[in-house]
């Protein structure tokens, strides 16, 4: 299941960490996602939702 949301397309990015002694590792950054049950094209459905998309008002919440 890819950690993808539904309305932006945002998803995981991978970088390099760095610490204090500059050693590199991987790692990744993952969007905050959340279930929710929303209005799709008329009837309610559960999709994957980051919170900015919740916060701006991008997605219409079924009651």
């Amino acid at each position: 299941m890819a950690k993808v949301c539904d309305i932006c397309g945002k998803g995981v990015t991978t970088g390099i960490q760095v610490s204090h002694s500059h050693i590199r590792t991987k790692r990744t950054w993952e969007p905050n996602l959340q279930r929710v049950r929303a209005v799709v094209n008329g009837t309610p459905a559960r999709i994957k939702v980051c919170t900015r998309c919740l916060r701006s008002g991008k997605v219409q919440r079924a009651v």
